[in-house]
């Protein structure tokens, strides 16, 4: 009898002790995720890292940085992977999947890949290479105590009135290349022949060529810039900040796109990092991040308030179906040649 007890109290002992090793192992485990700063950074840990951390004791650790500067780090740690998971925007996303960064994100790893649009899934054939986690579009803002009358076209920003004064995205900014395509709407051209485009850029007498969406809110914040382009998340985080800002979308529209989530190849935090991407893919992170940063919703059924739908990219009861989205392989053909044309034509000149 005495000897049944003093085995049953050392499977016990067994017992709690793997259970604290595994507590302790999942405490010590830490998964790395590229993400956006600012406003942006704030509200991906406050949806997605807390929650997911909350839910399995593993730390996140931000990387922070642009699109373009992920994926240049992604590259450059191909033989000894420390980024798990990635935020990019549309664009960069496909040149990463160009350069062989990205791992498949499945179904069963990512389970709540099935509450998401359609839209939102990215596939090179049968692959999934990226998960969108929310739609923003870039439009036009502006100083409301400097320009009392709110603009209603592009080509406002080349009024004489602005000169010096004028903001928008260099292709250092993953708009900054859909950005040119997106004004032959407004100087004519096609997207074959930006010819037209450069010639206005370099008549666009401006502040600065902003890098990020942080440069852009500080230029507008600071005076330095009192209009131009900014994204409408970096727009409206300024307005709720009661900043004297204003945020239109012009006659001649505004692009659209979304950030996404991606699984890094050969992360040694597979199955952490598979957990992260379902945690965002939740419609209480879904509708967190719309609260937040005002991202249109990529999770079906997600709803959001009264206050928050008028500030999403589509406006209140509109959906993915209304955004101008573009063909990102059709722009990054031609991203390196407008690359090299901004660098000799534009930025020599600053």
């Amino acid at each position: 009898m005495a000897s049944s007890i003093i085995r049953m109290a050392s499977l016990a002992s067994l017992a709690i002790v793997g259970v604290a090793a595994t507590i302790s192992a999942s405490a010590e485990e830490r998964l790395t995720v590229a993400w956006y700063g600012g406003n942006w950074g704030d509200a991906f840990k406050a949806c997605v890292a807390d929650p997911f951390t909350k839910a399995t004791g593993v730390t996140v650790v931000p990387e922070v940085g642009t699109s373009t500067t992920t994926l240049s780090k992604l590259q450059q740690q191909k033989d000894a992977v420390k980024i798990d998971v990635a935020w990019m925007d549309g664009g960069i996303s496909e040149l990463a999947q160009a350069a062989g960064v990205l791992d498949s994100i499945t179904a069963p790893g990512v389970a709540n890949i099935a509450n998401v649009v359609p839209q939102a899934i990215y596939k090179q054939g049968n692959a999934t290479y990226a998960v969108g986690t929310g739609y923003y579009a870039l439009g036009l803002t502006y100083n409301t105590k400097k320009i009392a009358q709110p603009p209603t076209s592009w080509k406002d920003l080349w009024k004489k009135e602005y000169a010096g004064a004028v903001t928008i995205p260099s292709p250092s900014n993953s708009a900054g290349v859909p950005f040119i395509f997106f004004l032959t709407k407004v100087w004519g051209g096609d997207t074959k022949d930006l010819a037209s485009v450069f010639k206005a850029i370099k008549a666009l007498d401006v502040a600065l060529f902003f890098d990020s969406s942080g440069a852009a809110s500080n230029a507008y914040q600071s005076g330095e810039a009192i209009i131009g382009a900014h994204f409408s998340v970096g727009a409206w985080d300024l307005i709720d900040k009661g900043m004297p800002i204003g945020y239109v979308v012009p006659k001649e529209g505004a692009w659209a796109t979304d950030a996404r989530l991606h699984l890094v190849k050969g992360t040694p935090n597979k199955a952490s990092a598979e957990k992260f991407i379902n945690t965002a893919l939740t419609p209480e992170a879904s509708s967190c991040l719309a609260e937040k940063l005002y991202l249109g919703p990529s999770v079906k059924g997600v709803k959001v308030s009264e206050a928050t739908g008028r500030k999403l990219p589509w406006g209140v009861n509109g959906s993915v179906a209304d955004l101008t989205l573009f063909d990102w392989n059709v722009i990054n053909a031609q991203r390196p040649q407008i690359t090299e044309t901004w660098n000799r034509e534009i930025a020599v000149k600053r």
